[in-house]
């Protein structure tokens, strides 16, 4: 069984506590922008073992009667038709994603907020769609001189061309699908139009990395730059909580670099900043809910070599430049490791180079490791997905959970009817063959019921693996990497 470094129901705990203690701070409201993931946030829950990738959402769950959300996008992100690498879905349909899951859960949302909005055919398009789907939309513009020229931007012709959001709550969180969507901006401008109507609120931002008072080198903070090359945010001790208390804080580049204009749009705003540093506007409380730090530094290791590989494939599929693998190769040296500390690497070029054809590796909970070797059957990822449900389930390997009759229609399908050049069976595919093969097998239900088994598995495969195995193995909970090369010498890859 998996060892567990972090105590998710303390932080649960606490977190909800401290974002009232700062409610109350400042009156009775607060814009608590968001960063990071609210939903599935499965860095954090591979770093910090034992934190549930549902975390935050079950936090904001507790705060259900005082919460509300706004969801920022940025207009350029739809132009650009941005993606959610995770997911593989533009930034504009996470929007509605994001909607249906808050609303689902009973947490209000308040709208949408276009930011960077100039009047673009492709941003009005998402407005109009947003409207026809009864979604309050509102438009923020670019400011001329942003973020340096103050008095400009606290004025009539910056902040206040922008649409007011009408909140109800005295909790808003402000989130959105990914980085750069303007949060702060938003949170800021909410409070200049605050300030006018007479309405006292606040602001604070909730990141979960990095670990404010975890040490500047200690993996978890090493294992979020891993995460951000692509945005080449550093981490940093912040200067101004140093100077102001005399302690040693961790914050990276991007917040230590924009808190003197924060702290000058605040004076600007409210007459002072309630801030003496960028540390100080954080509420997170991670750091506090770590039980076993041995724990979360090898988890986080573990996600550094992960991020390594990450970018190696992207930059063969043109999504990342040299620099983003060399600094991911650096943080990895920096870390004291490379990749020979996933073992599933090793184990999988190995099989590979038995076969001479892809293969596939997957580390099962008892740290034990099986392979899968692509045939005329099965591709290489659902191979392995097969042999760890049986060694799982403690079924002789040499017996068939799936027998020919039942893969070799489903291959004339793909080939003869669907039109596909590739007869073998994707990780989707086996998964719907076994279930049928376990209404009358009960080797087959048998291995059926050890899929619970592999969250938290690490797996790693020869070659680039399709998005369907992709998908397959991110929704079972295991953790794959891939070699940064394709199966075949094509130029188009699914």
């Amino acid at each position: 069984m998996s060892k567990i470094g972090f105590d998710n129901d303390k932080y649960i705990k606490l977190q909800s506590e401290k974002i009232l203690e700062r409610i109350s701070g400042f009156g009775g409201k607060l814009y608590l922008e968001f960063g990071g993931k609210l939903f599935d946030d499965y860095h954090a829950s591979r770093v910090l073992p034992g934190f549930k990738p549902d975390s935050k959402i079950k936090m904001l769950l507790n705060l259900k009667d005082e919460a509300e959300v706004i969801i920022v996008v940025s207009s350029v992100a739809i132009v650009q038709n941005k993606i959610r690498g995770d997911l593989g879905i533009s930034y504009d349909l996470d929007a509605l994603r994001m909607i249906d899951a808050f609303t689902d859960i009973g947490l209000c949302v308040g709208g949408v907020v276009l930011t960077h909005y100039t009047q673009q055919p492709a941003a009005d398009k998402f407005i109009a769609r947003l409207k026809n789907l009864g979604v309050k939309v509102y438009k923020h513009y670019p400011i001329e001189g942003y973020p340096t020229n103050i008095r400009h931007i606290v004025s009539e012709q910056g902040y206040g061309k922008n649409d007011y959001i009408e909140t109800t709550r005295s909790l808003v969180v402000v989130t959105a699908p990914g980085p750069g969507s303007g949060k702060m901006a938003t949170c800021l401008s909410q409070l200049y139009h605050d300030n006018k109507r007479g309405i006292k609120a606040g602001y604070a931002k909730y990141e979960t990395f990095p670990i404010w008072n975890l040490p500047l080198k200690h993996p978890v903070n090493v294992a979020y730059e891993a995460a951000t090359v692509d945005l080449n945010d550093v981490n940093m001790i912040d200067p101004f909580h140093l100077d102001a208390y005399g302690i040693k804080a961790v914050n990276y580049n991007r917040d230590i670099e924009i808190f003197p204009v924060l702290r000058a749009m605040f004076e600007k705003i409210y007459g002072e900043c309630p801030y003496k540093s960028p540390t100080d506007m954080g509420v997170n409380m991670a750091g506090n809910c770590i039980i076993d730090d041995e724990v979360t530094c090898e988890a986080s290791k573990m996600e550094i070599v992960r991020r390594y590989y990450d970018a190696l494939c992207k930059k063969k599929k043109g999504l990342a430049n040299a620099d983003e693998v060399f600094k991911a190769e650096l943080i990895m040296n920096q870390a004291g490791i490379d990749t020979s500390f996933r073992e599933v690497v090793a184990k999988s070029l190995k099989k590979a180079a038995d076969t001479g054809a892809p293969a596939t590796a997957i580390q099962l909970p008892d740290g034990s490791i099986v392979t899968g070797k692509t045939s005329s059957l099965l591709g290489a990822s659902a191979a392995a997905l097969l042999n760890a449900l049986k060694k799982l389930g403690g079924i002789n390997d040499e017996f068939l959970l799936i027998p020919p009759v039942v893969v070799e229609p489903v291959q004339a399908l793909k080939t003869q009817i669907l039109g596909n050049h590739n007869p073998r069976l994707h990780a989707d595919e086996i998964l719907i063959a076994l279930a049928i093969s376990a209404t009358t097998n009960p080797m087959a239900a048998l291995a059926m019921e050890q899929l619970p088994k592999l969250v938290g598995c690490e797996a790693h495969t020869s070659v680039i693996v399709s998005n369907v195995d992709k998908d397959i193995y991110r929704k079972l909970g295991i953790n794959l990497t891939c070699e940064p090369i394709y199966q075949t010498k094509k130029l188009y890859h699914k």
